[in-house]
């Protein structure tokens, strides 16, 4: 299991919130992140390296 960690994000592009998942790989580590998305975009990092971010907007993933 590796260590990743969901970030929503707020007013600015600022981090609101932090949510720790402990996931096999970034695809489930994705498919856990795009769950958190609730009128807020969500960027999820694994340590110092992007990995996804979710557009509350359009719906869309854009993997880093």
């Amino acid at each position: 299991m590796s260590a990743y960690r969901a970030l929503i994000m707020g007013r600015h592009d600022r981090p609101i919130r932090m949510i720790q998942m402990d996931c096999i790989d970034d695809e489930s580590a994705i498919s856990s992140a795009e769950r958190l998305v609730d009128g807020r975009d969500v960027e999820l990092w694994q340590m110092d390296r992007p990995v996804a971010r979710f557009d509350s907007r359009s719906g869309a993933m854009h993997r880093k």
